[in-house]
């Protein structure tokens, strides 16, 4: 009879920061990785050891330890260290999809430089799994993948081998790592150990590998130091266990191994979010909501503002700000860690995480400011003309919409007007007078201050027509004419325009689709329940009932030619906190402020809350009354196309019964949309920064989980959530930070319509709401709100066209996800994805564009375009481009 042959991987688990900060992580790194090389070299018979599936790990312990760099390099070359895919183990179900990508390139290409990158797509503590990971895995020609949270035991059917299938039909060979990733943590050939412990756990995955010979015992666990003994202790095993051969082993070989030897055909699709085995923790989507928030600002500015402005300026002339992307992409790489964005940490490091945020985002204002200032700068002087407005698109198809900018003028009366004389309609919303401050002149007689006279800071909606594909358009400010149309308050109870309307009526608000007549009555409200979890988990309080927001006061309707406001107030007394909730006692109070905005030509309602909390430990969620009755089925946005999800999880019935790790609650994330649809209605819900929804069949309401508010990083016993805390367990870790008691402040918009659900009309209206612009004022009058603009710079061009497009795709249902330089030349890499069910050919229309070649994600060559792109089904496409300077354009 053939032996079953056990693969001990000796490995670490390596988080960035938790309740301790990046600093001790880093620190403790170098004292592990100090030990891990000596004995690595000592002992030949150590074959290897799996370093998390991090890149960051390197560059850290190489900052410190610069002299050790051969050292390490040697052992990753000759694959007795496994370092990458990753540069650090990004949670991808809370990130952009493009930072899954961008994190696994600079994981991958900074392994590979050390000598090597595990070909393993290593998932072992993530907290659920994204659709489209097995063809983001392919796209870096990873074949394999070893996961563990996620899945189903019925899903397996019997073998912990399967495909993993992503929408696109990519797929990975995968192994789910059934006892986790820490089942051999301390193997011993202790013969109470063996027969207590071990063969027990061998015996449960011969269990779950009923065609296969080939068993993994992961053997390590988090921030472990190097087990010495392994070696020794996997010999002495092969002694003890005569029906078993037990190797020292590593991943990769693992998998090669299993599927040279086996053929499995169990397939198994999609996103992975079962809480049968593993903990999900599917409402740490909406812990630290701050944080959540802020990243979502960050990624959006980096992703859809700063490189495709970047790559705009390069066409021009001016130099990519290369080295100091891949400064704030690192740095939101530690954020994105899956504890790090998940907000489940000590305060000190959510501290810590913020601040990074902050951090990457005045950096990425600052780059954005020289590239703007020097690109209007060089308009000016092609123009001749001085005051200069300047509006960057950084989409692929020509936009005309209403967008908000800032003006600073000497005099309150100005135009906006084309470059070729034509007025553009503009509305005001808010105008103050600034003091213009002092200057200090140097004279012969010393210093001396000289008044400076004041000047208008403006804040404007301006209607912009036919801005270029990816390029921009210039506008002249007139000063002394015609005042802008101004915003006004009025006493009449709706707000309009040709899409919808917002009513108020007696403290109800109702949503109108205007094209249908189709009207939702009482389509608002809110809720307020307590939380008795932890940073993990919400956990209901048992008793509690919620507290619903429902009667609004009517604070103000505003209306103007380009926009209309209204503006509503819910206030309820609340508990304190749980103590006060258990007794029923009421002596805080809950008020949130919400604008609703309806701008021209827009086919979905801006909303926006302002909270201040002064509560601790609940939870507040926004009811959205929808068209659709009785939905089974809810959808959002993953990757690169829409995913269907069940209203009602079937496993909640008994999952109590069946010794689930936690309940398997139909709450979901979302990336930027979710919603529900019929063959008559559609109803979304397109989000900035806010990450968890729950869909209420009993009463057709869509929930939007603003935030939560607790003060314990784990606790014992939830709810939904049996058992030990999550998390550190042997200590109580009090986060007052994480009760939010601020001013918190929310933004989503609303699209209803009586039509059926179409993928390519949800993406545009995710690419309309979240807006890919920016605009520059070339002006002396203010230096702060743009801050590099008191300081001097470069002109490194002396000319720049009034208007420019560098290029366009011709097709619709085709959107970019990134533009940006590659990472190893200074050619420009597109993305285009088709979220539609179709197949979808487009061609690339440029000027400037000299070849194209198709590239994995990786960004290697695979073939040349010379016609027409397709992109397949859910698929995408990623193209290099060589493109010329504008001043080499003939």
């Amino acid at each position: 009879m053939k032996k079953k042959r056990v693969y001990v991987v000796p490995h670490s688990h390596w988080d960035r920061e938790w309740y301790f900060s990046i600093e001790d992580s880093n620190i403790l790194l170098s004292e592990n990785l100090d030990h891990l090389l000596n004995v690595l070299e000592r002992d030949e018979s150590y074959t290897a050891y799996v370093f998390d599936g991090q890149s960051s790990i390197v560059e850290e312990y190489i900052k410190v330890r610069p002299e050790n760099k051969e050292r390490l390099q040697k052992l990753i070359q000759a694959k007795r260290l496994f370092v990458g895919p990753w540069y650090t183990q990004t949670d991808s179900l809370l990130v952009h999809k493009e930072s899954v990508i961008r994190n696994l390139l600079y994981g991958t290409k900074i392994a590979k430089e050390m000598g090597h990158s595990m070909e393993i797509g290593y998932l072992p503590d993530i907290f659920g799994q994204n659709a489209y990971l097995p063809s983001i895995f392919r796209g870096f020609g990873i074949q394999f993948s070893i996961l563990q949270r996620g899945i189903y035991t019925d899903q397996l059917h019997g073998d912990v081998n399967f495909i993993w299938k992503s929408p696109d039909g990519q797929s990975v060979k995968a192994n789910h790592i059934y006892l986790g990733y820490g089942p051999g943590k301390f193997l011993s050939s202790d013969r109470e150990y063996v027969q207590k412990q071990l063969l027990p756990m061998i015996e449960k995955l011969e269990e779950m590998n009923k065609h296969c010979d080939h068993l993994l015992l992961p053997a390590g666990g988090d921030q472990v130091l190097i087990r010495e003994h392994f070696p020794k202790t996997v010999a002495e095993l092969n002694g003890i266990d005569p029906d078993r051969e037990y190797v020292l082993s590593d991943y990769e070989t693992f998998m090669k191994e299993t599927w040279a030897d086996e053929s499995f055909h169990n397939v198994i699709e999609g996103e992975l979010l079962a809480t049968e085995q593993s903990r999900i923790h599917h409402t740490i989507r909406s812990q630290r909501y701050d944080i959540k928030q802020m990243n979502a600002i960050v990624e959006h500015k980096l992703l859809h503002v700063l490189e495709p402005l970047a790559v705009i300026g390069q066409t021009l002339g001016l130099n990519y700000p290369k080295a100091w992307l891949d400064q704030m992409w690192k740095q939101l790489f530690d954020v994105h860690a899956h504890d790090s964005i998940g907000g489940c940490n000590s305060d000190e490091t959510n501290e810590a995480i913020l601040f990074r945020l902050k951090k990457i985002n005045r950096m990425a204002d600052s780059l954005m400011n020289v590239v703007k200032k020097q690109i209007a700068r060089a308009i000016s002087n092609k123009l001749g003309k001085e005051n200069i407005y300047v509006f960057f698109h950084t989409q692929p198809r020509t936009f005309s919409g209403v967008v908000k900018g800032v003006v600073f003028t000497k005099n309150p009366h100005f135009q906006i007007m084309t470059t070729d004389g034509k007025p553009v309609q503009a509305e005001m919303i808010a105008q103050r007078h600034l003091s213009g401050g002092k200057k200090i002149v140097v004279t012969a007689e010393g210093e001396k201050e000289v008044a400076l006279p004041g000047y208008y800071r403006t804040e404007i909606q301006l209607h912009v027509k036919n801005v270029p594909p990816l390029g921009y358009c210039t506008y002249e400010i007139i000063e002394g004419q015609t005042d802008l149309e101004k915003r006004v308050r009025v006493e009449e109870k709706w707000i309009e325009n040709d899409y919808f309307a917002v009513s108020y009526e007696q403290g109800t608000l109702m949503l109108t689709d205007k094209r249908s007549g189709e009207t939702i009555r009482h389509f608002f409200r809110l809720e307020n329940t307590g939380d008795a979890g932890d940073s993990y988990d919400y956990s209901p309080l048992e008793g509690d009932e919620p507290i619903y927001l429902e009667k609004a006061k009517l604070l103000s309707v505003e209306k103007g030619c380009l926009t209309e406001t209204m503006v509503v107030q819910h206030t309820a007394k609340t508990p304190a906190n749980l103590t006060e909730r258990k007794a029923n006692v009421k002596s805080s109070e809950l008020t949130v402020v919400t604008t609703f905005e309806l701008r021209k030509g827009e086919a979905f309602v801006r909303v926006r809350h302002e909270v201040e909390n002064k509560m601790e430990d609940h939870r507040l969620r926004v009811l959205l009354k929808t068209p659709v009755a009785n939905p089974k089925t809810s959808f959002a946005d993953q990757g690169f196309s829409l995913v269907e999800r069940s209203v009602d999880n079937p496993y909640l019935a008994n999952w109590r019964e069946r010794n689930f790790a936690e309940a398997p609650v139909p709450i979901y994330p979302l990336e930027n949309v979710a919603g529900v649809h019929d063959d008559r209605f559609v109803f979304a819900v397109i989000t900035k920064g806010i990450k968890e929804y729950e869909v209420l069949s009993e009463t057709e309401e869509f929930a939007l989980t603003l935030f939560r508010s607790v003060g314990l990083l784990g606790r014992d016993d939830l709810l939904w959530r049996p058992g030990r805390a999550s998390g550190i367990n042997n200590q109580v870790v009090y986060t007052p930070d994480a009760q939010l008691k601020k001013k918190l402040d929310f933004e989503y918009a609303i699209y209803a319509a009586k039509e059926k659900r179409d993928p390519k009309r949800i993406f545009a209206l995710i690419d309309a709401y979240r807006g890919h612009f920016a605009s520059y004022q070339l002006q002396t009058l203010n230096t702060l709100e743009e801050r590099l603009d008191r300081f001097e710079i470069p002109y490194p061009i002396e000319r720049a066209p009034e208007q420019f497009s560098l290029l366009e795709i011709d097709n619709d249902a085709i959107f970019m996800s990134v533009c940006k330089q590659a990472y190893d030349d200074s050619a420009i890499i597109v993305r285009l994805f088709n979220p539609t069910s179709e197949p979808q050919t487009f061609t690339v229309k440029s000027p400037y564009v000299l070849s194209i070649v198709e590239t994995n994600l990786a960004e290697e060559e695979i073939c040349e375009v010379t016609e027409s792109c397709r992109i397949d089904a859910k698929g995408y496409i990623t193209l290099k481009l060589k493109v010329m300077r504008d001043n080499e354009k003939m």
